[in-house]
């Protein structure tokens, strides 16, 4: 039975997706219309109770939060499929440590960006210039410690691809939707960590595709 993953049109998802394809998991897509309301169906909301996406159905195991879903397939398929967490228990404590980085402090900035900027139109409320304006200044702050941290590293966690890598391609993939991109450029090495990461075959296949789609 082939990985189920509900939500994949949505960014959180694509993470999911990213890590699948990298561990070379095979899956299929449930799309969910958030617009219609489908995330409120009471079936939907039997898999996850605060009715967001992603969720995984694994034969019969269900699991929410795209952050736990990819340390559990990164974990599962250790063996299998690019090594997403390190080979040493110090490498291991690195990706962790940056994946909480990215949820707790990259994440956060560049999320209020993308609603304030792409999404607030389109629930017709007008953009908060100020949430805009603190929300670049703190992602700005976020950048410039991982370009001090990638002038020492190819990667966040050391010299290998990781989940603390993967994790940050959906939102970041957002600046250019938003011309802000340049909050990579003008830096360095978060600009040479980006072109990398966002090159890998695994992202250019979910960033391209449409769902639902069967790997």
């Amino acid at each position: 039975m082939v990985v189920k993953v509900y939500g994949p049109d949505f960014a959180s998802a694509k993470r999911v997706l990213v890590c699948l394809i990298e561990k070379e998991v095979e899956f299929e897509t449930v799309p969910i219309d958030i617009i219609k309301g489908q995330n409120k169906d009471p079936d939907f909301l039997n898999l996850q109770p605060f009715g967001v996406v992603p969720v995984i159905q694994d034969e019969d195991y269900t699991l929410f939060e795209s952050r736990a879903i990819i340390r559990y397939y990164a974990e599962k398929y250790k063996s299998q499929g690019t090594d997403l967490l390190g080979k040493s228990i110090e490498e291991r404590g690195a990706v962790e440590q940056w994946l909480e980085v990215e949820a707790q402090n990259y994440h956060p900035a560049i999320c209020t960006l993308v609603i304030e900027i792409l999404f607030a139109h389109k629930k017709g409320s007008p953009s908060d210039a100020k949430a805009i304006e603190e929300s670049e200044k703190k992602l700005g702050k976020v950048l410039d410690i991982y370009e001090e941290r990638l002038s020492k590293s190819k990667y966040l966690a050391g010299n290998f691809f990781s989940l603390a890598d993967l994790s940050h391609l959906p939102f970041t993939k957002y600046l250019a939707d938003m011309g802000k991109m340049y909050l990579n450029e003008e830096r360095k090495h978060v600009k040479a960590w980006w072109d990398d990461i966002s090159n890998r075959p695994s992202w250019k296949k979910v960033s391209s595709s449409r769902w639902p789609l069967l790997e």
